[in-house]
């Protein structure tokens, strides 16, 4: 299989009470405080529609995870199997972005306020995609 190189680019960073990944929940759910996204000057033009309220899926980069993991203990629990990473939502992955489903409590110029959060303070935020529902 051929891959192509490709480059994500960071639009801002997460800027949050949780300092280091030990002290962070393994799920938002799960007691994630809410924190702030900081984003750079040129992406304001991509926050036009966003509103307080609105549940948005925040896509970052775990920049501290380890990339050669390929197989773990879900929720790092040794009694339970090991499994493939592409089962679980370890941040320990070949890449490791993340997936959080946060709602907009705030947005100030070009910060937005989520909750909940269990991203690290200084994670960098590669995307934003809005949560649509059906019907």
């Amino acid at each position: 299989m051929q891959c192509n190189n490709f480059a994500l680019q960071a639009i801002g960073i997460v800027r949050s009470s949780l300092k280091n990944p030990q002290d962070a929940p393994k799920q938002g759910d799960e007691g994630a405080p809410e924190a702030w996204i900081e984003l750079e000057e040129g992406f304001r033009p991509a926050l036009l529609g966003m509103k307080t309220g609105q549940e948005v899926i925040l896509i970052t980069w775990l920049h501290q995870a380890k990339r050669d993991v390929l197989q773990t203990h879900p929720r790092a629990d040794a009694g339970r199997p090991l499994t493939g990473v592409f089962s679980t939502r370890s941040p320990h992955r070949p890449n490791p972005l993340g997936l959080h489903r946060v709602t907009i409590r705030r947005i100030e110029e070009t910060r937005l306020l989520v909750f909940p959060l269990e991203a690290i303070d200084g994670t960098p935020v590669v995307d934003i995609k809005a949560v649509y529902r059906a019907g």
